[in-house]
């Protein structure tokens, strides 16, 4: 069975808050009559996102891991986030996931935005989901759990790759 991380809950709420600070964009105020803006799709398209992968926090890393019951390794993890969230079906390695959506620059990154990184001496061998604010989550390695990290520290930044948009916005 798999295992919710404990802080999921409150780093859940937390991190709405925190994702829907950070796509706050001029034209929020405009909304069309007949339903929601498309600032409003995408913030909670992409707190669906976050909420999913929050749940995941805590599950072990397994190489080729498509299982949370099991263990799931990065692209598996992304790729059962984007399914579960919202119904996105992803290609299932790091590799292929990097050629879906459209690339943009990493000072261009939003919530729910893939990253990707060098991590196995082959470009595009990581993959994780952009948080904002220079944190992501991501499934990292053998021994490990599903976490949180800042691309910040020297060694993701060493290693990205680009990243990936997947959703309007």
């Amino acid at each position: 069975m798999s295992r919710k991380h404990p802080l999921a809950s409150l780093l859940g709420a937390a991190l709405i808050a925190f994702s829907s600070a950070g796509l706050v964009h001029a034209d929020e105020q405009l909304k069309p009559v007949d339903g929601p803006s498309l600032f409003e799709r995408y913030t909670t398209t992409a707190q669906d996102l976050i909420l999913k992968g929050l749940e995941l926090i805590g599950i072990n890393y397994r190489r080729g891991g498509t299982d949370p019951d099991t263990g799931l390794d990065c692209s598996g993890f992304v790729q059962l986030v984007f399914k579960d969230a919202i119904g996105v079906i992803l290609p299932r390695t790091a590799g292929e996931q990097s050629q879906v959506g459209e690339v943009i620059d990493r000072r261009e990154l939003k919530a729910g935005d893939l990253v990707f990184f060098n991590t196995m001496r082959r470009a595009f061998s990581h993959v994780g989901i952009y948080l904002g604010d220079n944190r992501f989550m991501h499934a990292p390695r053998s021994g490990s759990e599903i976490r949180i990290e800042d691309m910040r520290q020297s060694y993701w930044v060493r290693r990205y790759n680009g990243a990936r948009r997947l959703l309007e916005g």
